[in-house]
């Protein structure tokens, strides 16, 4: 029999979840259809999805994504795991061009992507801050398999995906590691054996421009190629009211090549290559506080938060000296699949490398004497091998395996004063006046030809890791009877890690010399003792000041056992009930910016109950979850007000212990085969159990911020025969509610900071499209609409230079987006 074009995989999928499902199962997504579904490849079951008992075009209707995990189709409704699906066609509908412009409509999903390079994601209520190459984020991002460790390389832009399932609650024992949140899976499209193209192009308000294009090729009976490119650009949504230059921009260009060769009827060979670029401004720091347009004069200190201006209407003003933000990504993809005739045996290896450059404004004015820009500089190259066997028979379905994780990561924190500023924070902060201004003064009252103000002022800690993970893992399903199954699951997993801290001694070279040149001429012994004392103060770092040039290294290693037990049993065809346990875990790590800090591993135990079911004869689906997570030792990233060693505010990893009970529902109609309704919600009452706020604040018992309700509507409609084609019509509806605020939130800026403006409130977005497209789509034209009603919101308040300049600044959503598209499919 001839080889399928992943035919190993398929049977080890089928292992892990219920049965009859694998790990890369999906559930019912409440926006797809069958029709909407990525074609199945080569060899690919045909199986329809939904009821054995139901009509088979009635279970159509329902929606039931054909879901082909590794090229084998999957029976959604059967796997006893909570999770939602986003297929391509949902990605079309919303025209989302990452995964960062939709998530509302993934209720209990929140990603902050203000700086695509150093984004943050959020599942249940669990989010790790982004703080550098020494931690990685809580929820698992794997592209086919292969896990993204940096954030810095996980938000990159869709390029012919297949589909995104989201996978809730801790999947340490399925996918590994630092996934203790949940785990997004992202499945790209592999090569037929039909010859394909596809060309698309938007255009839209704020000069966007996008497109999109693809061709499969076909090279012989057992070899295909597949290649795919992506470009989009944008004039961005807010303008700089000093300088015109814009921000908010797109600017991005990918491509991704993926080689198919069945080698022989039970081996095949998958290699793929991916690459992207992104180079744009960074993101826009609107100031708070009203100010001239004398760039000399300096905020009112403190600052009155009854005068802030309101974000949504004041002007920006970001003066940080080469700005901008930029990514290059490349990744690299071998898999190898053999079958046995007692099981079957997947190999992947896989290199992802990448480089950002990330330097924006940090005090939200154009003023020099509050100057303040940060960078985060990182270069990454990691190198990922798993094996896996599987088998199944009649009372069982197993899959075992190994894996090898390594990872070289390097990056510096950099900020960027200059002497104006630093006399700023000597008034502010340090009460004693300004004396580089009173020095300058004094010596041009003499008629000498020296100034200490306007010089750059450089400080920097740089990073270097290395990291090591080796994985042992099994999963069985367990055939009690053919209602009732049972499934178990461990996972050994070994951290090593080497981090290191070089705090590097300040760069001022133009100020120094101008100092070299007072000593020459014997003019700083001249001066006051308290000026010398300045002077001298300010001949060391200021910001940075832990170990100045001299490098810091410490190592760790962490075992971790991560079981689940999950039992599923079918009360009817059509309804499942199941309930499980699952522990998860993420490694141990560093801050970047403290030298020396190490924190320890987090773990969480979740307990989960659910409930699938059909109605075949209402064409409807309902499922639903409750589930109960005790969260230990989660870190993340808070602003200190004042730092032991200095006095001025610092970014410090902060630990607490949480807890958090929930609820998701998923409803899916579809009366007529034109017309689908679909509904997701989610319920989530995440409290402290132990935590303290980096100002001593005790948080025990109070909210961590998660809102307690989101969901997401939609309806779609098509209309038969219209010009010779099909006009469709979709319409989206998002609800996140407001923040839950706890004692600390408002110095971390995200509740109650000013009465002149809300910030935590609760969040709505409106999606349109109408689509008309030709038989087949091979022609199509649409008109799309996002934020239809222009809901704006202020996302958060940064008081990073707050106690320091003065000068707090917010970040906020963008505006409506609209355009028409067109394409072609040949």
């Amino acid at each position: 029999m001839k080889i399928r074009p992943r035919p190993l995989s398929a049977c080890l999928h089928r292992l892990l979840i219920g049965g009859s499902l694998v790990l890369g199962a999906l559930p019912a997504d409440s926006w797809a259809s069958d029709d909407a579904a990525p074609a199945p490849q080569q060899g690919s079951n045909s199986a329809q999805s939904g009821s054995t008992t139901a009509d088979p075009e009635k279970a159509k209707l329902l929606g039931n994504v054909t879901v082909t995990a590794q090229s084998r189709t999957q029976e959604v409704q059967s796997v006893p795991i909570p999770l939602q699906i986003v297929t391509a066609k949902q990605i079309d509908t919303l025209a989302a061009t990452d995964l960062s412009k939709m998530d509302i409509f993934v209720p209990g999903l929140v990603i902050d992507a203000s700086q695509p390079t150093q984004p943050t994601y959020e599942l249940r209520g669990i989010a790790t801050s982004n703080f550098g190459v020494g931690t990685e984020s809580a929820v698992g991002i794997y592209v086919n398999g292969v896990y993204a460790a940096r954030s810095g390389g996980s938000l990159l832009a869709f390029n012919d995906i297949a589909r995104i399932e989201v996978l809730k609650g801790p999947q340490g024992t399925l996918f590994g590691r630092n996934a203790a949140a949940g785990a997004i899976s992202i499945v790209t499209n592999e090569p037929t054996d039909k010859f394909e193209g596809k060309a698309r192009v938007r255009f839209g308000n704020d000069g966007r421009k996008y497109a999109d294009g693809l061709l499969n090729i076909p090279i012989n009976k057992d070899m295909a190629l597949r290649l795919s490119v992506l470009d989009n650009q944008s004039d961005g949504w807010i303008r700089d009211a000093a300088t015109g230059k814009r921000y908010g921009e797109d600017n991005e260009w990918g491509t991704r090549a993926v080689f198919r060769w069945n080698v022989t009827d039970n081996t095949r060979v998958l290699l793929s290559w991916d690459h992207e670029k992104l180079d744009q401004p960074p993101a826009p720091a609107i100031g708070l506080i009203p100010l001239s347009n004398d760039t000399n004069q300096r905020a009112p200190f403190p600052p009155d938060p009854s005068t802030y201006l309101n974000p949504l209407r004041a002007p920006l003003y970001n003066d940080a000296i080469g700005a901008r933000e930029s990514r290059r990504f490349d990744g690299g993809t071998l898999q190898i699949d053999h079958s046995f005739g007692w099981g079957d045996f997947v190999s992947t290896t896989a290199w992802r490398g990448f480089d950002t450059y990330n330097l924006g404004d940090y005090d939200g004015t154009n003023h020099v004497v509050t100057y303040l820009d940060t960078a985060n500089i990182e270069h990454n190259n990691s190198w990922y091998q798993e094996f896996k066997l599987s088998g199944n028979n009649d009372r069982m379905d197993w899959v075992a395996g190994v894996s090898y994780y390594r990872e070289q990561a390097r990056q510096t924190s950099q900020t960027d004063v200059n002497t104006n500023s630093l006399d700023t924070l000597a008034q502010n902060a340090l009460g004693v006046g300004t004396p580089l201004t009173d020095i300058s003064n004094a010596l041009a009252s003499f008629g000498l030809p020296f100034t200490l103000l306007g010089d750059p002022w450089k400080e920097a800690i740089s990073n270097d890791g290395n990291f090591k993970a080796y994985a042992a893992f099994g999963d069985v399903i367990w055939h009690i009877s053919d209602r009732f199954d049972v499934t178990t699951g461990l996972r050994y997993t070994r951290d090593e890690k080497e981090f290191s801290w070089y705090n590097m001694p300040r760069s001022a070279p133009a100020f120094d010399a101008t100092i070299a040149g007072l000593e020459g001429l014997g003019i700083v012994q001249m001066l006051p003792p308290q000026a010398q004392a300045a002077l001298a103060a300010f001949g060391q770092n200021v910001i940075f000041t832990s170990a100045v040039g001299t490098p810091v290294y410490a190592s760790n290693t962490w075992n971790n056992w991560s079981p689940r037990v999950v039992a599923s049993y079918k009360f009817t065809p059509d309804v499942m009930g199941y309930f499980s346990v699952t522990r998860g875990y993420k490694a141990g790590g560093y801050n970047s910016v403290q030298v020396g800090s190490t924190f320890q591993p987090e773990k969480v135990t979740n307990y989960e109950g659910g409930i699938k079911s059909l109605f075949p004869d209402q064409n409807l689906l309902l499922n639903g979850s409750v589930y109960y997570y005790r969260y230990d030792n989660m870190q993340s990233l808070a602003l200190d007000p004042n730092s032991p060693a200095t006095g001025l505010p610092i970014y410090v990893v902060n630990s607490s212990n949480q807890e958090a009970k929930g609820l998701e529902l998923e409803a899916q109609w579809q009366p007529i085969s034109d017309f689908r309704v679909n509904f997701m919600g989610a319920y989530i009452d995440a409290k402290y159990r132990k935590a303290t706020a980096p100002d001593g604040t005790d948080l025990s018992g109070q909210a961590t911020g998660a809102p307690y309700f989101s969901g997401a509507a939609s309806l779609s409609y098509t209309w038969r025969g219209v010009a010779n084609g099909d006009l469709e019509f979709d319409l989206s509806q998002a609800y996140r509610g407001p923040t839950r605020c706890n004692a600390d939130s408002q110095f971390q800026g995200s509740c109650n900071v000013s009465p002149n403006f809300k910030i935590g409130t609760s969040q709505q977005r409106t999606d349109g499209r109408i689509d008309w497209h030709a038989p087949g789509d091979r022609w199509g034209v649409a008109l799309y609409g996002t934020n239809l009603f222009n809901k704006r919101y202020v996302t958060g308040v940064n008081n990073i230079t707050t106690s320091v300049f003065g000068t707090p600044f917010a970040t906020i959503s963008p505006p409506r987006m609209w355009g028409i598209e067109l394409r072609a499919k040949f």
